[in-house]
Formats: C-alpha cells, sequence, structure tokens
C-alpha cells in the first residue's frame, strides 16, 4: 500500500462530456495526459470514474497544495490539453483541492 503523507491533498474535477463524445474516446484522451500527471512532482495516484447521471470525476491524489496547483497551472499548455478539455461540456466543470482527512 502506498504511503499517505499528512499533508496530501485531493485534487477532484467533475464534469459533463459534449453530445458525441463517447466514453472510449474521453478515455483515451484523458490517458494522453498520463505521462505528465506521473512525472509531475508530488504526484501519487489518480482515478477516473462515471456515475449512472453521466457525471464523470477524475481524482488524483498529491503529496501537497503546492503540488497539486503546480500540475493544474501547468496542465493547460500541455499538447493533449486543449481536446481532452474540449470533449468536456462547456460550464459543467468544477474543480476542488482538498486536504485529506482519512485514508483508509
Amino acid at each position: 500500500m502506498t504511503q499517505i503523507p499528512n499533508t496530501a491533498v485531493v485534487e477532484t474535477v467533475r464534469f459533463r462530456l459534449k453530445p458525441g463524445v463517447s466514453d472510449a474516446d474521453f478515455i483515451a484522451l484523458s490517458q494522453a495526459s498520463a505521462g505528465f500527471i506521473a512525472a509531475c512532482d508530488g504526484f501519487i495516484e489518480r482515478r477516473l470514474s462515471k456515475a449512472d447521471d453521466g457525471t464523470w470525476t477524475d481524482c488524483a491524489l498529491w503529496r501537497d497544495m503546492h503540488s497539486a496547483q503546480a500540475a493544474a497551472s501547468q496542465f493547460p499548455a500541455q499538447g493533449f490539453a486543449a481536446q481532452l478539455m474540449g470533449a468536456m461540456h462547456e460550464g459543467s466543470e468544477t474543480m476542488t483541492h482538498a486536504a485529506l482527512m482519512w485514508h483508509m
């Protein structure tokens, strides 16, 4: 099991896809960002899920707030970002960074 530091931060991005974007297409777009995310200082893990109502959640765990915010600020400049973000229904996206209070 991964050792989670007591400074860990959970980044949560919730959104819906644009009409016509398939689940498989979006997963492939997300996978294109994996190399960048994994190479970011402080990255621990990432999960992508979809609820029955069509809401997607991209959740990443970071060592600390500085690491989470640094990655978030660099993300839009990456080559894959425009296409990935363009697949999301405009205005449906929310992103939060929150201190991890308990982990099991």
